[in-house]
């Protein structure tokens, strides 16, 4: 299982960008609408802590990398086509877009805080990076909002004409309509519940069926906005503003210049700097004009004001925090290793079970699971025992 970061947004913004700092791709890139057409999909990488050293190994990685102790773990980034006002209806690439968009996980939402883009992704000057937020959710708050509606047409129709259903739920049909966002009908009833609403959709108005919708979609769509182009004196002025407003308290806004990421990118690769990805600072090692030496200092200045160039922490905030993904690590109690030390490092649900990790092995190792062994404490954990962070568990099977 790899996990799909979403990259989204208006045109014009960097999205390219941020894909090509991310995953060192040749994406084209381009201060125009719809550069890309059909979504790009790319293998980036989220950053953990390697468990190797605690255990006094050296990993070796079948997929991925280690780094300073640091472990890379594959995931894929879709740059999702450019999105305009009304994609919901069809306008421009909008229903592509949605479908491209369901096939992810987690969402990236790259904003010109800068607000040198218009809600179009036009060229412009003072424009309110407020818009471009407010608009990508309203866009997804109303897709939603129609798939939600043909539930309860479909209820209406099906199961409240001449011939009921035996006890068949709203919820119940909620979930069958809205099974590509991957929600079930408990969750569904547990949203219901949370808004203060009645299990009987004929109690619902227009705003409650909206904020049901809009409930619906934060939970199966959870998002992150990457507050692009940073390292711009506008840009930084918009992010305290809309950073202090609590109209957005509900979002993880991250500042990012993914034009500097690129940049250090392609720098470390021509040996001109030593730069590590998401790290803050970065030290000059080549020979280089006085010109872009001045260039590397203005980027240093901004990564160290902001704690790196925010692309990697975008999307490990995405990952880890606002989607609740943890690494798993198939580890042996006894220091007896079949294949090498570390091999793997898994990306698992939230919600993973020590049980749910052998199944993931494999169905044969999660039909014949026995128990689990903790291999930091050596304790002994059942099937049901949620799973840590970072957990480094070897599996006791019958197969």
């Amino acid at each position: 299982m790899s996990y799909r970061v979403g990259l989204v947004g208006k045109p014009s913004v960097g999205k390219s960008t941020l894909f090509n700092a991310a995953t060192m791709n040749d994406v084209p890139e381009g201060a125009y609408p719809f550069t890309t057409i059909d979504p790009s999909v790319g293998e980036a990488y989220v950053g953990i802590d390697c468990a190797a050293p605690e255990f006094e190994e050296n990993c070796e990685p079948n997929h991925g990398y280690c780094d300073s102790g640091t472990r890379y773990v594959p995931v894929k980034l879709v740059d999702v086509a450019g999105l305009i006002p009304g994609a919901h209806e069809g306008n421009g690439l909008g229903n592509q877009f949605l479908t491209d968009l369901n096939e992810t996980d987690v969402l990236v939402h790259v904003v010109d805080f800068s607000g040198t883009t218009d809600i179009e992704g036009e060229a412009t000057e003072g424009h309110d990076p407020r818009e471009d937020i407010d608009f990508l959710e309203d866009e997804l708050d109303m897709w939603y909002l129609d798939i939600l509606e043909k539930g309860i047409e479909k209820f209406e129709a099906t199961y409240q004409g001449p011939n009921p259903g035996d006890e068949i739920t709203i919820q119940h049909v909620l979930e069958e309509q809205m099974s590509a966002f991957r929600i079930k009908e408990d969750e569904i009833k547990q949203v219901i519940l949370s808004l203060g609403l009645e299990l009987d959709h004929t109690a619902w108005d227009d705003g409650d069926r909206e904020a049901l919708a809009r409930e619906i979609r934060k939970r199966t769509k959870p998002m992150v906005v990457a507050a692009n182009k940073m390292d711009t004196p506008e840009a930084q002025q918009n992010y305290e503003e809309i950073t202090s407003d609590p109209d957005y308290d509900h979002l993880t806004i991250v500042p990012a210049s993914a034009h500097a990421e690129k940049a250090l990118k392609n720098a470390a690769e021509n040996d001109v700097v030593d730069y590590r990805q998401g790290e803050a600072d970065f030290e000059i090692t080549g020979d280089i004009s006085a010109e872009q030496r001045a260039g590397l200092e203005q980027i240093r200045e901004f990564v160290t004001e902001f704690g790196g160039t925010g692309v990697q922490t975008a999307l490990e905030t995405a990952l880890f925090d606002v989607l609740g993904v943890k690494a798993v690590f198939p580890g042996s109690a006894n220091g007896n290793w079949t294949k090498g030390p570390f091999r793997d490092c898994f990306l698992l649900p939230g919600d993973a079970t020590a049980e749910g990790f052998a199944y993931h092995l494999h169905s044969d190792i999660g039909d014949g699971f026995l128990h689990a062994i903790d291999c930091r404490s050596g304790r002994q954990v059942s099937a049901d025992t949620d799973l840590d962070h970072r957990a480094v568990v070897e599996i006791v099977t019958t197969n």
